[in-house]
Protein backbone atom coordinates (compact mmCIF):
# COMPACT_ATOMS: atom_id res chain seq x y z
CA UNK A 1 0.00 0.00 0.00
CA UNK A 2 1.96 3.19 -1.08
CA UNK A 3 1.28 6.81 -2.24
CA UNK A 4 3.21 8.84 -4.68
CA UNK A 5 2.75 12.62 -4.97
CA UNK A 6 4.19 14.56 -7.88
CA UNK A 7 3.67 18.18 -6.88
CA UNK A 8 5.26 21.41 -5.60
CA UNK A 9 7.77 22.12 -2.93
CA UNK A 10 8.25 25.28 -1.32
CA UNK A 11 10.14 27.57 1.37
CA UNK A 12 6.93 29.01 3.15
CA UNK A 13 7.64 32.91 4.79
CA UNK A 14 4.87 33.44 7.08
CA UNK A 15 4.02 36.69 8.17
CA UNK A 16 1.16 37.11 10.96
CA UNK A 17 -0.40 40.46 10.62
CA UNK A 18 -3.30 42.15 12.12
CA UNK A 19 -5.00 42.38 8.53
CA UNK A 20 -4.36 41.77 5.50
CA UNK A 21 -3.26 45.22 4.09
CA UNK A 22 -5.07 46.66 1.04
CA UNK A 23 -3.81 47.70 -2.21
CA UNK A 24 -0.87 50.24 -1.63
CA UNK A 25 -0.96 49.88 1.71
CA UNK A 26 1.63 48.71 4.33
CA UNK A 27 1.36 46.84 7.74
CA UNK A 28 3.71 45.52 10.08
CA UNK A 29 4.01 42.07 10.59
CA UNK A 30 4.01 40.30 14.63
CA UNK A 31 5.98 37.97 13.55
CA UNK A 32 7.88 35.69 10.59
CA UNK A 33 8.77 31.91 10.29
CA UNK A 34 10.26 29.76 6.90
CA UNK A 35 9.15 26.26 7.12
CA UNK A 36 8.38 23.79 4.59
CA UNK A 37 5.73 24.06 2.23
CA UNK A 38 4.09 23.41 -1.43
CA UNK A 39 0.80 21.58 -2.27
CA UNK A 40 2.85 18.65 -3.24
CA UNK A 41 5.22 18.44 -0.16
CA UNK A 42 2.05 19.33 2.32
CA UNK A 43 0.21 16.47 0.73
CA UNK A 44 3.10 13.93 1.12
CA UNK A 45 3.62 15.10 4.92
CA UNK A 46 -0.38 14.64 5.66
CA UNK A 47 -0.39 11.55 3.59
CA UNK A 48 2.53 9.75 5.63
CA UNK A 49 1.24 11.45 9.38
CA UNK A 50 -1.64 9.21 8.13
CA UNK A 51 0.20 5.84 9.11
CA UNK A 52 -0.36 2.63 7.34
CA UNK A 53 0.69 3.43 4.31
CA UNK A 54 4.40 4.17 2.44
CA UNK A 55 4.56 7.67 0.57
CA UNK A 56 6.78 8.95 -1.86
CA UNK A 57 7.31 12.49 -3.06
CA UNK A 58 7.97 13.31 -6.46
CA UNK A 59 9.55 17.00 -7.44
CA UNK A 60 12.07 19.07 -7.82
CA UNK A 61 14.30 21.36 -5.55
CA UNK A 62 16.54 24.30 -6.82
CA UNK A 63 20.86 24.38 -6.03
CA UNK A 64 20.05 26.52 -3.24
CA UNK A 65 20.48 25.95 0.42
CA UNK A 66 16.14 26.19 0.95
CA UNK A 67 16.26 23.00 -1.53
CA UNK A 68 18.15 21.00 0.82
CA UNK A 69 16.76 21.87 3.78
CA UNK A 70 13.14 20.87 2.15
CA UNK A 71 14.31 17.40 0.82
CA UNK A 72 15.79 17.05 4.57
CA UNK A 73 12.23 17.53 6.01
CA UNK A 74 10.64 15.03 4.03
CA UNK A 75 13.24 12.74 5.14
CA UNK A 76 13.08 13.04 8.70
CA UNK A 77 9.25 12.54 7.97
CA UNK A 78 9.78 9.32 7.01
CA UNK A 79 9.01 10.45 2.86
CA UNK A 80 10.57 8.56 -0.02
CA UNK A 81 13.06 11.26 -1.92
CA UNK A 82 14.37 9.30 -4.16
CA UNK A 83 12.13 11.17 -6.36
CA UNK A 84 13.50 14.36 -5.76
CA UNK A 85 15.57 15.75 -8.72
CA UNK A 86 17.47 19.13 -7.97
CA UNK A 87 17.57 21.65 -11.22
CA UNK A 88 19.90 24.47 -11.25
CA UNK A 89 18.69 27.57 -9.62
CA UNK A 90 16.46 28.47 -6.81
CA UNK A 91 13.67 26.55 -4.93
CA UNK A 92 10.31 27.58 -4.98
CA UNK A 93 9.27 30.42 -2.66
CA UNK A 94 5.84 31.14 -1.07
CA UNK A 95 5.15 34.65 0.43
CA UNK A 96 2.37 34.08 3.30
CA UNK A 97 0.80 36.67 4.93
CA UNK A 98 -1.83 35.38 7.95
CA UNK A 99 -3.92 37.62 9.83
CA UNK A 100 -6.03 37.58 13.08
CA UNK A 101 -9.05 35.88 11.42
CA UNK A 102 -6.81 32.80 10.34
CA UNK A 103 -7.28 33.92 6.46
CA UNK A 104 -4.40 34.31 4.59
CA UNK A 105 -2.69 35.38 1.09
CA UNK A 106 -0.37 33.50 -0.74
CA UNK A 107 2.33 34.67 -3.46
CA UNK A 108 4.22 31.87 -4.86
CA UNK A 109 7.47 31.99 -6.94
CA UNK A 110 7.63 28.59 -8.00
CA UNK A 111 11.23 28.09 -8.91
CA UNK A 112 12.25 24.86 -9.71
CA UNK A 113 8.86 23.58 -9.43
CA UNK A 114 8.47 25.22 -13.14
CA UNK A 115 11.51 23.52 -15.01
CA UNK A 116 10.96 20.25 -15.48
CA UNK A 117 7.46 19.77 -17.90
CA UNK A 118 8.37 15.71 -17.69
CA UNK A 119 9.12 13.24 -15.61
CA UNK A 120 12.76 11.45 -15.41
CA UNK A 121 13.20 7.67 -16.31
CA UNK A 122 13.64 7.18 -12.26
CA UNK A 123 10.20 9.68 -11.06
CA UNK A 124 8.41 7.60 -13.46
CA UNK A 125 9.50 4.35 -11.95
CA UNK A 126 8.89 5.78 -8.76
CA UNK A 127 5.08 6.51 -9.84
CA UNK A 128 4.78 3.14 -11.67
CA UNK A 129 5.20 1.49 -8.00
CA UNK A 130 2.59 3.40 -6.92
CA UNK A 131 -1.20 2.51 -5.61
CA UNK A 132 -2.49 5.85 -5.10
CA UNK A 133 -1.00 9.19 -7.22
CA UNK A 134 -1.94 12.12 -6.32
CA UNK A 135 -1.52 15.71 -8.00
CA UNK A 136 -1.96 18.80 -8.39
CA UNK A 137 -1.29 22.31 -10.71
CA UNK A 138 1.64 23.81 -8.85
CA UNK A 139 3.71 21.94 -11.44
CA UNK A 140 3.64 22.31 -15.05
CA UNK A 141 -0.05 20.64 -16.52
CA UNK A 142 2.29 18.34 -18.73
CA UNK A 143 4.40 17.00 -16.27
CA UNK A 144 0.35 16.11 -14.33
CA UNK A 145 -0.42 14.31 -17.55
CA UNK A 146 3.16 12.36 -17.35
CA UNK A 147 2.41 11.19 -14.12
CA UNK A 148 -1.07 9.88 -14.72
CA UNK A 149 0.21 8.07 -17.60
CA UNK A 150 3.15 6.26 -15.75
CA UNK A 151 0.77 5.23 -12.96
CA UNK A 152 -0.05 1.24 -13.29
CA UNK A 153 -3.04 -0.03 -14.17
CA UNK A 154 -5.02 -0.37 -11.22
CA UNK A 155 -3.49 2.72 -9.68
CA UNK A 156 -5.84 5.89 -8.70
CA UNK A 157 -5.25 9.24 -9.94
CA UNK A 158 -6.32 11.60 -7.72
CA UNK A 159 -6.39 15.20 -9.22
CA UNK A 160 -6.39 18.03 -6.74
CA UNK A 161 -7.42 21.05 -9.20
CA UNK A 162 -5.37 23.75 -6.62
CA UNK A 163 -4.63 26.39 -7.97
CA UNK A 164 -7.53 26.48 -10.41
CA UNK A 165 -6.37 28.64 -13.08
CA UNK A 166 -3.63 26.17 -15.07
CA UNK A 167 -7.00 23.86 -15.45
CA UNK A 168 -9.09 26.88 -16.81
CA UNK A 169 -6.83 27.18 -19.56
CA UNK A 170 -5.05 23.93 -20.47
CA UNK A 171 -6.54 21.01 -18.16
CA UNK A 172 -9.35 20.00 -19.52
CA UNK A 173 -7.80 17.09 -21.08
CA UNK A 174 -6.73 15.47 -17.97
CA UNK A 175 -10.22 14.87 -17.17
CA UNK A 176 -9.94 11.54 -18.89
CA UNK A 177 -6.94 9.95 -16.58
CA UNK A 178 -8.64 11.37 -13.30
CA UNK A 179 -10.28 8.72 -10.50
CA UNK A 180 -11.08 11.51 -8.13
CA UNK A 181 -11.10 15.41 -8.69
CA UNK A 182 -10.79 17.22 -5.52
CA UNK A 183 -11.42 20.93 -5.60
CA UNK A 184 -12.93 23.67 -3.22
CA UNK A 185 -16.55 25.52 -4.05
CA UNK A 186 -14.23 28.26 -5.82
CA UNK A 187 -12.31 25.46 -8.02
CA UNK A 188 -14.98 23.74 -8.81
CA UNK A 189 -16.63 27.11 -10.19
CA UNK A 190 -13.73 27.47 -11.88
CA UNK A 191 -12.81 24.17 -13.52
CA UNK A 192 -16.50 23.60 -14.19
CA UNK A 193 -16.73 27.64 -16.20
CA UNK A 194 -20.07 28.05 -14.11
CA UNK A 195 -21.05 30.43 -11.32
CA UNK A 196 -22.80 28.12 -9.09
CA UNK A 197 -22.25 24.79 -7.06
CA UNK A 198 -25.26 22.85 -8.32
CA UNK A 199 -24.36 23.40 -12.14
CA UNK A 200 -20.65 22.81 -11.04
CA UNK A 201 -21.39 19.37 -9.87
CA UNK A 202 -23.66 18.64 -12.51
CA UNK A 203 -20.94 19.19 -15.33
CA UNK A 204 -18.10 18.12 -13.38
CA UNK A 205 -19.50 14.61 -11.66
CA UNK A 206 -20.26 12.39 -15.17
CA UNK A 207 -16.48 13.46 -16.30
CA UNK A 208 -14.86 11.81 -13.40
CA UNK A 209 -15.26 8.42 -11.56
CA UNK A 210 -16.11 10.38 -8.14
CA UNK A 211 -15.80 14.03 -7.10
CA UNK A 212 -15.08 15.71 -4.14
CA UNK A 213 -16.15 19.29 -3.55
CA UNK A 214 -14.50 20.94 -0.07
CA UNK A 215 -16.75 23.02 1.37
CA UNK A 216 -14.51 25.34 4.55
CA UNK A 217 -17.19 25.20 7.72
CA UNK A 218 -20.15 23.28 5.40
CA UNK A 219 -18.10 20.10 5.28
CA UNK A 220 -17.52 18.02 1.99
CA UNK A 221 -19.56 16.55 -0.76
CA UNK A 222 -19.26 13.15 -2.33
CA UNK A 223 -20.10 12.45 -5.59
CA UNK A 224 -19.98 8.83 -6.95
CA UNK A 225 -21.87 7.99 -9.40
CA UNK A 226 -25.62 8.37 -8.79
CA UNK A 227 -25.16 8.25 -5.24
CA UNK A 228 -24.69 12.07 -3.08
CA UNK A 229 -22.81 12.20 0.28
CA UNK A 230 -22.78 15.48 2.91
CA UNK A 231 -20.05 15.21 5.07
CA UNK A 232 -20.38 17.72 7.82
CA UNK A 233 -17.27 20.04 9.41
CA UNK A 234 -15.53 19.39 12.46
CA UNK A 235 -15.91 22.42 15.12
CA UNK A 236 -12.28 24.09 15.05
CA UNK A 237 -11.23 27.51 16.36
CA UNK A 238 -8.76 28.59 13.28
CA UNK A 239 -5.58 29.72 13.62
CA UNK A 240 -4.24 29.75 10.13
CA UNK A 241 -6.09 27.65 7.70
CA UNK A 242 -2.92 27.80 5.72
CA UNK A 243 -2.35 23.97 3.86
CA UNK A 244 -5.60 22.94 5.18
CA UNK A 245 -6.70 21.61 2.04
CA UNK A 246 -3.49 19.50 1.32
CA UNK A 247 -4.25 17.87 4.64
CA UNK A 248 -7.60 16.93 3.70
CA UNK A 249 -5.91 16.00 0.34
CA UNK A 250 -3.22 13.90 1.63
CA UNK A 251 -5.36 11.97 4.49
CA UNK A 252 -7.90 11.29 1.79
CA UNK A 253 -5.31 9.85 -0.10
CA UNK A 254 -3.84 7.50 2.01
CA UNK A 255 -7.30 6.09 3.48
CA UNK A 256 -7.81 5.17 0.03
CA UNK A 257 -4.31 3.64 -0.58
CA UNK A 258 -4.97 1.48 3.37
CA UNK A 259 -8.32 0.40 1.84
CA UNK A 260 -6.35 -1.84 -0.99
CA UNK A 261 -9.47 -0.95 -3.11
CA UNK A 262 -8.73 -0.48 -6.72
CA UNK A 263 -10.68 2.57 -8.74
CA UNK A 264 -13.01 0.28 -10.49
CA UNK A 265 -14.32 -0.99 -7.29
CA UNK A 266 -14.96 2.88 -5.87
CA UNK A 267 -18.24 3.63 -4.14
CA UNK A 268 -19.58 6.58 -1.84
CA UNK A 269 -19.58 4.70 1.23
CA UNK A 270 -15.65 4.28 0.44
CA UNK A 271 -14.74 7.83 -0.26
CA UNK A 272 -17.00 9.19 2.80
CA UNK A 273 -14.60 7.41 4.86
CA UNK A 274 -11.38 8.76 3.53
CA UNK A 275 -13.18 12.64 3.45
CA UNK A 276 -14.15 12.05 7.30
CA UNK A 277 -10.76 11.35 7.80
CA UNK A 278 -9.41 14.09 5.70
CA UNK A 279 -11.95 16.64 7.16
CA UNK A 280 -10.61 15.36 11.16
CA UNK A 281 -7.05 15.99 9.90
CA UNK A 282 -7.83 19.47 8.36
CA UNK A 283 -9.49 20.33 11.56
CA UNK A 284 -6.97 19.74 13.41
CA UNK A 285 -4.35 21.44 11.15
CA UNK A 286 -6.33 25.31 10.88
CA UNK A 287 -6.06 25.12 15.32
CA UNK A 288 -1.76 25.55 14.39
CA UNK A 289 0.32 27.57 12.58
CA UNK A 290 2.02 26.73 9.73
CA UNK A 291 1.22 23.91 6.72
CA UNK A 292 3.50 20.91 7.37
CA UNK A 293 4.23 21.75 10.80
CA UNK A 294 0.28 21.67 11.36
CA UNK A 295 -0.51 18.20 10.26
CA UNK A 296 -1.34 16.20 13.01
CA UNK A 297 -0.46 12.36 13.53
CA UNK A 298 -3.05 9.23 12.69
CA UNK A 299 -3.29 9.11 16.35
CA UNK A 300 -4.90 12.39 16.73
CA UNK A 301 -7.61 12.00 13.74
CA UNK A 302 -8.45 8.84 15.24
CA UNK A 303 -9.12 10.83 18.54
CA UNK A 304 -10.94 13.08 17.06
CA UNK A 305 -13.02 10.65 14.89
CA UNK A 306 -13.60 8.70 17.80
CA UNK A 307 -15.02 11.37 20.27
CA UNK A 308 -17.10 12.86 17.57
CA UNK A 309 -18.32 9.49 16.37
CA UNK A 310 -17.94 10.15 12.55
Amino acid sequence: MSVVIVGSINQDIVARVSRIPAPGETVLASSMVRTGGGKGANQAVAARRAGGVSVAFVGAVGTDSDGESLRGALVADGIDVSGVSQVDGPSGIALISVDDAAENTIVVVPGANAVATALTPAQRAVVASAQVVLTQLENPISLVQDAAASRGAQAWHLLNAAPSAPFVTAGAALLPSVDVLIVNEHEALDVAGVDNLEAAVVALAPRVRALVVTLGRRGSLIVCGDERVDIPAFAAEAVDTTGAGDTFCGMFAATLSASGRAPESVDAALLADAARAGAAAAAIAVTRAGAQDAVPSATEVAELLERTHA
